[in-house]
């Protein structure tokens, strides 16, 4: 049985009043559960790093590649400096979620196994796997960091349309 129309303009009034309810009490969406996108807003966002050239290479003192670019003007875009932390992609997701880091970079692709631990940014670019194949390359964020995420892909859709 389908709702009568003033069960539907009911739903609609109150979902209304939810709406106007949450804005007035000054929340906002998307939101950051441990406020990363303001903590790094002119502050230091922490990068961690794990080498897969030509996306990161960490043989220098200071790592390189194209990911490293895209952090590092994102970095700049929300008037923040970059410090960079190497490590394996456990020890990095470990560090994630433990909040000493902010993001993880190393042309991991929508596949990685983490995606169960950690938020993933949309596929921003495409890799050529070893077997011809291609899969998008992604960046991995805290969970519940919606805020900071939504920042980092608005960047990265930006950065894909040239518009840096």
């Amino acid at each position: 049985m389908r709702p009568t129309r003033p069960r539907r303009v009911g739903a609609a009034v109150v979902a209304v009043g939810i709406a106007g309810a949450l804005a007035a009490c000054g929340i906002t969406i998307p939101s950051d559960v441990e406020g990363t996108l303001d903590a790094v807003t002119g502050g230091v966002l922490e990068v961690g790093v794990t080498p897969n050239p030509p996306y990161v290479d960490a043989s220098e003192e200071q790592p390189t590649g194209s990911e490293v670019e895209v952090v590092t003007s994102f970095a700049d875009s929300i008037g923040a400096t970059v410090e960079w932390t190497e490590g394996s992609e456990q020890t990095l997701v470990g560090l994630l979620e433990a909040g000493e880091i902010d993001l993880v970079i190393g042309g991991l692709t929508d596949d990685t196994p983490w995606s169960d631990r950690v938020a993933l940014t949309r596929a921003y670019a495409q890799a050529e796997q070893a077997d011809g194949s291609s899969a998008g390359l992604v960046m991995l964020a805290p969970m519940g960091e919606n805020a900071f995420l939504s920042a980092l892909e608005r960047h990265l859709d930006a950065e894909a349309q040239g518009e840096r």
